[in-house]
């Protein structure tokens, strides 16, 4: 990576990492709380939504959180969830995800907090990276790139942020992933940081890799920069 795109990088994210970026993000939900479980509640199941048109995304992560009302953490625990979210209904709640794929997560947080005091807490007994616990968690791959699932944990760990939480304590920021899409891949390619725009973990592991060139101590903050380019290159 030559010194100057190194030195570009550096300048998109420092551009983009405010508080301005949150507004027309899915990260503004969680950001309507103060209470950790809340704030892990609205992050997770809006992280999970977060793909396809965005002007859909905000539309029914909206519509979950009205549901959810004030206190996402409270409405897993009062297991409303099984009334709004019937474990037998297929039909679509947001593109391919039902009512009972609400359901199971729902479900699981329930499980998570009549066990533990946070979702921090149940996922540190799980073995392996961030990415690695939260998938065995979700019982799903972490074979895969799991950009949403990557999303939310730099939501929730990253540090001295406007835009992310920093909430998990027991987490490094240096072991996260950046949360890799089509659109990451291209500029990623473009810039130099990887010479395929493959859309796999190999992939992502690569460029937050060469991301950590610039941002040692934190290499999803390049997650920004990469925003940077976009904006500046449409």
């Amino acid at each position: 990576m030559t010194e100057d795109i190194k030195r570009q990088l550096s300048a998109w994210a420092a551009t983009y990492h405010c508080a301005d970026f949150i507004q027309s993000d899915p990260v503004q939900f969680p950001h309507r709380y103060v209470q950790k479980q809340d704030i892990e509640v609205s992050g997770l199941l809006t992280a999970i939504m977060s793909f396809g048109n965005r002007k859909q995304i905000l539309k029914k992560a909206d519509e979950l959180h009205a549901l959810m009302g004030a206190s996402p953490y409270k409405y897993v625990l009062s297991r409303r969830w099984e009334r709004d979210f019937p474990s037998t209904d297929s039909s679509s709640f947001y593109r391919m995800l039902s009512y009972a794929d609400f359901y199971s997560y729902f479900k699981r947080l329930h499980a998570a907090y009549s066990r533990f005091d946070s979702l921090e807490d149940a996922l540190l007994v799980h073995s392996g990276t961030p990415m690695e616990k939260l998938c065995a968690f979700l019982d799903v791959s972490s074979k895969s790139p799991q950009k949403k699932l990557n999303m939310f944990l730099r939501w929730m760990i990253r540090r001295g942020s406007e835009v992310d939480f920093g909430i998990w304590q027991g987490f490094d920021c240096r072991d996260l992933v950046i949360p890799l899409d089509t659109h990451v891949c291209r500029v990623a390619c473009a810039l130099g940081l990887t010479e395929t725009e493959t859309f796999s973990l190999k992939n992502a592991r690569r460029i937050t890799a060469a991301l950590a060139e610039v941002f040692p101590d934190d290499p999803c903050f390049g997650d920004f920069a990469l925003f940077g380019y976009g904006v500046n290159h449409k």
